[in-house]
């Protein structure tokens, strides 16, 4: 089932992201169900969410619609090396203090790179010519007992284009794209081996 949540079930926390990304604007808050996690078991969801497929292994829409994206973003050079980390925007991983430094899970096959891991929060960025993207994954206590992972995407758009593109987009992620990572996600988890 997917469950959005009210921006307050990711500013009310202490995750260390507040601190590194003030700039960036708070999209989506998504909640997806673990049954019988606890609160030791981030880890082990991230290790089902990598071996369950990633990017590789989404539904047909999702790749049809990634597949479009990746297409106009050649044609329109939206994702050339000028555009993105480390050369249109600085890396959210230069701003890390020293106790985050070396932190960061290992990169996988997803257009995210790692910024840094710790036991109950992973943030990955991504840039282009659009925006700026922060996927803010934390483990959290869920009503019941269980811990649950939730997923915050935070962006800083990069002007007009960039505000355009995300009121673009907006129908997309929340109609098609987080369903079916919900689906996955949860899917992983269930399925995941002990």
């Amino acid at each position: 089932m997917v469950v959005r949540l009210p921006d307050s079930a990711h500013t009310g926390r202490p995750w260390r992201v507040h601190e590194l990304a003030p700039d960036f604007r708070l999209l989506d808050v998504w909640s997806f169900r673990t049954p019988g996690a606890g609160p030791g078991d981030f880890p082990a969801m991230l290790e089902a969410m990598r071996t369950s497929g990633g990017f590789a292994r989404q539904a047909l829409p999702v790749k049809a619609l990634f597949a479009v994206r990746w297409g106009l973003g050649a044609l329109l050079g939206w994702d050339r090396p000028g555009t993105g980390l480390g050369a249109r925007v600085r890396p959210l991983r230069d701003r890390l203090p020293s106790d985050l430094r070396g932190t960061a899970g290992d990169a996988d096959a997803s257009p995210f790179t790692p910024v840094y891991r710790l036991a109950d929060e992973d943030v990955r960025e991504i840039a282009n010519k659009t925006m700026h993207g922060i996927m803010h994954l934390g483990w959290v206590p869920a009503p019941g007992g269980d811990h649950e992972l939730r997923m915050a995407v935070l962006v800083r758009p990069n002007g007009g284009l960039g505000r355009f593109y995300m009121a673009l987009i907006a129908p997309f992620r929340h109609l098609i794209v987080y369903p079916m990572l919900t689906r996955q996600w949860e899917r992983a988890w269930r399925e995941r081996r002990p």
